[in-house]
């Protein structure tokens, strides 16, 4: 049994109220279900182990072996080493630069006395990113078997732009994880989780119908439940978490961190980063000194209008059953700080002193030309590719332009002048444009949706419109264009419309699922049809394959499809000249399909098939088809 979203969110929600009510038998029942899992994948483990050991008794004491034998021997021990390597769950350590307490003793200082505060196990490394981020994370050494290894990941950036008591009040979160049995049970119950999504990925994998039967009716009972529980007590954990840094900081310094952190991270991917990264269109090198500057455009954001309605949007998000942290309103309510309305950007103050000051002391300087430099290095190249891009579009650009002012562009050209307006001058420049693309070729698909996408933005319900006009004429953007819906409509309130637009795009993702299956194989039990293909392509299909010299016949058809008929899904078989000393042909085949696949290029969906003895019904089949045959050497 699955759960559907809604369903979901219902059983979420029954589960938060038990927590609440009975939060002891609450944690039991997790503990009893993660047990299940374990108790089931080792009994099935045993089970398997025993028939192998009958098996190996039987050769043994019958000493003889036969093909039956192997073949039973075979189909028991795949699926017992496909769970044996599922349950080494690798647990790969985190990357940042390392610091050491000679280089930060203040900031070693205060992890020590927060550990010590909250009965928190020590910390074998503390990292620096370039994230706007902190967090623990615990990796396993002995994979689900424990002997856990601690890190503290805080990010420069965030230390930059919150004060010592509200940097100290996140650490206080962050340990607060770790706090008593808390990231002992929390993190059993983490690594249980991925242990089960690993071993269903695998078992999926290996395609063999035995660990199937095995283990598929189960999993698919047991893991939505489980799943819903472990959420339950993952948002549970959020919420002491801040009491743990509400107790240690003060809740009016977690307040103030946690509408910091929200409306300074906002920024940066609204305002600080696309302000970076424009810079390509006329900068060839990327700028060097990145993160030194960031701290300034910190304390400038804190007086802008724009912090004001980030904090509005922030605070008007409400808490879903798609992530485990609660919204921040939640989070602040039950701190006992949600500030009435209009008032929450009075705690954003600028700062006097940065965490990253205080905390990184004279270390800091060398830390912020180390994360200058590296970014640097690492976007050096895509940058300088960027920047010969849009030299090269924007000389372009300009040619539409005065060809527009002398005569009329077509389809095709006035859709181009939109596009690069709209990524090279913005929004307000580019809609007028894609309007009168709209009034050239109103069916225009990707015209309808950028504007669509545009106006939903800028809160204009018109804009639905254009999506529905958009997805009714390309059926790629269906799911893209009903999440934007979605995501439009749920802001607005209008919850149950909202619902509608998911629904539909749960439904189109289901026949997207089968139209994979349906073009996933070719056999003689299809139809097929020809494959209306102009004497252009054909012509230059036809030179792509004159490359191939082992190639004797090729055979291209359309299959016939249910599933979005309207997108062609092409057939080629291909006759391939063997060698007389081949080893292994079978091999062969493969390679020379793969070759095939990767290399030739098709004006649709494509399965390419060899057609040798094994496929001469199939070949047979195709050759029957009008105008099938496209090559022959």
């Amino acid at each position: 049994m699955a759960f559907n979203q809604e369903e979901f969110d219902t059983f979420v929600k029954r589960l938060e109220v038990f927590a609440r009510q009975k939060p002891g038998i609450y944690k039991l029942r997790v503990g009893l279900l993660a047990i299940l899992g374990y108790a089931y994948i080792f009994s099935i483990l045993a089970g398997l182990l025993a028939v192998l050991g009958l098996i190996v008794l039987l050769v043994v004491y019958s000493h003889r072996i036969n093909a039956a034998i192997i073949k039973g021997g075979i189909f028991v021990l795949l699926p017992t080493f496909i769970v044996l390597r599922s349950l080494w769950v690798p647990f790969p350590p985190p990357t940042g630069l390392a610091l050491s307490r000679q280089d930060v003793p203040r900031l070693f200082a205060l992890v020590d006395e927060l550990a010590s505060k909250l009965q928190a196990p020590r910390f074998h490394h503390i990292l620096l990113t370039e994230e706007f981020n902190a967090a623990v994370v615990q990796r396993p050494r002995l994979g689900i078997f424990g002997w856990q290894q601690n890190y503290l990941i805080v990010g420069l950036p965030l230390m930059q732009g919150l004060s010592p008591e509200q940097f100290r009040a996140v650490l206080a979160h962050e340990l607060g994880h770790l706090s008593g049995n808390h990231s002992r049970f929390g993190g059993w119950i983490y690594r249980v989780r991925k242990t089960y999504v690993q071993l269903l990925e695998r078992l999926e994998q290996s395609g063999h119908e035995g660990s199937s039967i095995l283990f598929n009716g189960f999993f698919n009972w047991y893991a939505p439940f489980f799943g819903a529980y472990s959420f339950v007590l993952a948002r549970i954990n959020e919420y002491e978490a801040d009491r743990c840094a509400s107790q240690l900081a003060g809740a009016q310094n977690t307040a103030e961190a946690m509408i910091k952190a929200e409306v300074q991270g906002r920024f940066l991917d609204s305002s600080f980063w696309p302000s970076v990264f424009n810079q390509v269109d006329c900068q060839i090198e990327p700028p060097a000194a990145t993160f030194s500057s960031m701290f300034t455009a910190f304390q400038a954001n804190v007086k802008s209008e724009e912090a004001r309605k980030w904090f509005e949007e922030a605070l008007s998000e409400k808490t879903s059953c798609v992530d485990t942290h609660p919204c921040l309103a939640d989070r602040l309510s039950a701190l006992g700080c949600l500030p009435a309305p209009g008032q929450g950007l009075a705690l954003l103050v600028p700062l006097q002193v940065s965490a990253a000051q205080q905390f990184l002391g004279n270390a800091l300087q060398k830390f912020t030309d180390y994360f200058d430099r590296n970014w640097k290095e690492q976007v050096a190249t895509p940058w300088r590719q960027r920047y010969a891009y849009a030299q090269e579009t924007l000389q372009s650009l300009q040619a539409l332009e005065e060809k527009a002012q002398k005569q009329p562009l077509t389809d095709e050209e006035a859709w181009q002048r939109a596009s690069w307006t709209l990524e090279f001058k913005g929004e307000e420049t580019a809609i007028p444009l894609l309007r009168e693309v709209l009034t050239i070729s109103p069916e225009h698909a990707s015209a309808n949706y950028t504007l669509g996408h545009i106006l939903l933005q800028q809160n204009d319900a018109t804009g639905i419109d254009y999506i529905e006009k958009a997805i009714a004429k390309d059926t790629d953007e269906v799911i893209a264009g009903c999440e934007l819906i979605y995501s439009f409509l749920n802001n607005q309130g209008q919850i149950e419309s909202a619902k509608a637009y998911q629904e539909r795009a749960q439904q189109h993702y289901k026949l997207l699922l089968r139209a994979q299956q349906e073009r996933s194989f070719v056999s003689p039990s299809d139809k097929f049809q020809a494959h209306n293909l102009p004497d252009a392509v054909l012509q230059q299909l036809s030179q792509q394959l004159s490359g191939y010299k082992r190639l004797k016949e090729a055979y291209l058809v359309q299959k016939v499809v249910e599933y979005f008929p309207e997108k062609p899904f092409y057939v080629l078989g291909v006759k391939r000249d063997r060698s007389f000393f081949e080893l292994d042909s079978d091999k062969a085949d493969t390679e020379f399909v793969n070759r095939l696949a990767n290399e030739l290029e098709f004006p649709g969906g494509a399965y390419i098939i060899i057609l040798n003895n094994s496929t001469k019904k199939l070949g047979k089949m195709l050759r029957q088809v009008e105008k099938a045959a496209i090559y022959r050497n």
